[in-house]
């Protein structure tokens, strides 16, 4: 069977749950009631993905295909719009997207790419404003959704800020106000209320997301890796505590210490 004739096989199974005579379960299900499974599948691919499982990432992959059909099928059943609409959308931005692959321009480089695509995203914009007259005019920042998590959301305000020219001039200059920010925070962090100290550590945590997209690296995978490391580390202190018969409780934090750094030595 193809890929096309297997989705199609998988948005039949969607309206058949969801039709009466179905599962009383998917029939029950709203909009609402779907989004934190659309959340809990997203992070269940990234975690197939670290850990380089891939018969598990391709069930997970499945799962979070089945919410976009989850979704579109609920759409469709209220006359909003069928699975085609979703498809027709995507294809159609990555072509219009996409003008170096699938028309006559250029770009031999990731920066050529990225310049090519804001002056696609400016041109769509243009082009909302034209078919809206009356509406307000968007910001820049308007489209970042504000429910994403807070890391994602500093990574993508800064990416698109940075893409509009509002950006330090190079990595030396973001070292220096990521230095500024620690000192603030340590002059508020002894007599500041709380709320103080709460606003410059927010500081602090924007310019090392920017510290990160100036060293190309995704901050929220770089935090990953360094739980996972801590976990495992963590781990080899517990089971070296518990074989030596003791508890955290009881162990001196030089005895812990220790065995953190066989954990590292590990």
């Amino acid at each position: 069977m193809s890929a096309g004739k297997k989705f199609d096989q998988l948005v039949s199974i969607m309206a058949r749950l969801r039709a009466p005579g179905g599962c009383p379960w998917d029939r029950e299900q709203t909009f609402d009631t779907i989004k934190p499974f659309l959340l809990e599948e997203t992070y269940e691919v990234m975690q197939a993905i670290d850990a380089r499982d891939w018969t598990e990432l391709a069930e997970e992959l499945g799962d979070l295909l089945l919410q976009v059909v989850f979704f579109s099928e609920m759409a469709a059943e209220a006359g909003h719009f069928n699975i085609e609409a979703p498809i027709d959308a995507v294809n159609q931005k990555l072509i219009r997207r996409h003008p170096h692959v699938f028309a006559d321009e250029t770009a031999e480089t990731e920066g050529d790419v990225r310049k090519l695509w804001g002056e696609i995203k400016a041109k769509e914009k243009a082009q909302k404003a034209q078919e809206s007259p009356g509406a307000a005019e968007a910001g820049l920042l308007d489209s970042i959704p504000r429910v994403l998590p807070a890391l994602v959301e500093a990574q993508q305000i800064a990416s698109r800020a940075a893409g509009a020219g509002f950006d330090w001039p190079d990595i030396g200059e973001v070292l220096a106000k990521l230095d500024e920010e620690r000192r603030e925070f340590e002059a508020v962090m002894e007599t500041g209320p709380h709320a103080a100290i709460e606003d410059e550590l927010g500081d602090l945590l924007f310019v090392i997301v920017n510290l990160a997209r100036f060293v190309k690296v995704d901050p929220e995978q770089a935090l990953r890796r360094t739980n996972a490391k801590f976990r495992t580390r963590f781990s080899h202190v517990e089971q070296g505590l518990a074989g030596r018969g003791k508890k955290f409780a009881e162990t001196s934090i030089g005895e812990m210490e220790e065995l953190w750094q066989e954990a590292k030595r590990k």
